[in-house]
């Protein structure tokens, strides 16, 4: 048995707000000794380790190695919460949630956040994103899903950092899709209609300062005049994410609906336990670009024929990595594609922007949905 003590982890644990991680190779090398470690790696990665055809101890010695992994994403569909948890995180680490997929490629997949994880995570993000209107008492209105889908805890903590009231509706996106695989259109219309007019109810009645929400009611919203007026007399930021905006869309709400209230996307997923943040700076493609926690979370964007980076400025599949001590989720094709876009400086990996779905995805007809 190795003896945890007789590493040094100090790598795995650089604030992230105060200091930046200057050689992803060696935080991947410890990374493996983590999670590949006796003491310290997860049963779902111990059990593993006897599959692979390579030695993650030896043989994955930079970030260009987490290419060898396979793609084990279906596996978190089966996998228990308590085999995803690091032993070296201790007896008792403390857990916020445990995370569901939205269900898109099959059923859900399963995925612990840990606090800490969590805590850090926001706490980037918030700095990355930031508003000005931390701790300013506005209200807060989710019109996202909730239940076991990361946005809806995302959004209990930005009321809470906001200082203000959250108020929700609910969304059953698993619904919206069988809906949609059914061809039940009129049904889907009268739910759609039915969240609307819950975001109108809200709107009309509650002193709302900010809104995070989901691009198909957001396109909604912006369709009913008296809405539309509402929003554009209380509320100071719109937030969105969980499913694409078509770029004609994103400028149209940005320039027509809602001029001078920032419009902010999120490009995130359950698999990375984070969401990429959109970029401040305005493209010069217009597009919304967004950019992981590097070097926790990264993106390449490749041919997914071959598995090759595509030249920056094309489309290509995207495949995430979450490489934390908290979890270990390398290598995972996603069912999004996306125009490859440079990294900022000192980051590993890609930025995004355009991100779409494809059309299928291991054989299954993709549904997105409203999420």
């Amino acid at each position: 048995m190795s003896d945890p003590g007789a590493h040094d982890w100090s790598i795995l644990d650089v604030d992230p707000l105060q200091q930046t991680v200057t050689d992803a190779d060696a935080y991947v090398r410890t990374l493996m000794q983590w999670h590949f470690g006796p003491e310290t790696g997860s049963p779902f990665w111990l059990k593993r380790k006897a599959t692979l055809d390579f030695d993650p101890l030896t043989d994955v010695k930079s970030v260009d190695d987490l290419a060898l992994f396979p793609n084990l994403i279906d596996d978190f569909r089966d996998t228990t919460a308590e085999e995803l948890v690091p032993r070296g995180l201790g007896d008792s680490p403390k857990i916020a949630a445990i995370f569901e997929s939205g269900g898109t490629t099959g059923r859900p997949k399963r995925f612990v956040m840990f606090e800490d994880w969590f805590t850090r995570y926001l706490a980037w993000a918030g700095r990355k994103a930031a508003s000005g209107l931390g701790g300013s008492g506005i209200n807060l209105l989710a019109t996202t899903p909730s239940g076991p889908h990361m946005i809806g805890e995302v959004t209990v903590r930005q009321s809470g950092a906001l200082g203000g009231k959250r108020f929700t509706i609910d969304i059953d996106p698993r619904w919206v899709k069988k809906l949609i695989e059914r061809g039940q259109a009129d049904e889907l219309r009268a739910y759609v209609d039915h969240l609307v007019d819950q975001t109108a109810d809200i709107l009309a009645t509650q002193d709302v300062g900010m809104i995070q929400t989901i691009p198909i009611l957001l396109t909604k919203i912006a369709e009913r005049p008296e809405l539309v007026e509402l929003v554009r007399s209380k509320v100071k930021r719109i937030a969105w994410g969980g499913a694409h905006m078509d770029p004609d869309t994103r400028a149209i709400l940005r320039e027509e609906v809602f001029p001078g209230i920032p419009i902010v996307g999120g490009y995130g997923s359950t698999t990375i336990l984070s969401v990429a943040v959109e970029r401040k700076e305005e493209q010069p493609s217009g597009l919304a670009t967004f950019d992981p926690f590097s070097p926790y979370v990264f993106f390449r964007v490749v041919d997914p024929d071959t598995g090759r980076p595509v030249a920056h400025g094309e489309r290509g599949q995207i495949v995430m990595n979450h490489i934390t001590k908290f979890a270990l989720i390398p290598n995972n094709l996603e069912r999004d594609t996306a125009i490859r876009v440079a990294a900022e400086d000192g980051h590993i990996g890609d930025a995004v922007a355009d991100v779409a779905p494809v059309q299928t995805f291991g054989g299954t007809s993709i549904t997105e949905g409203v999420y």
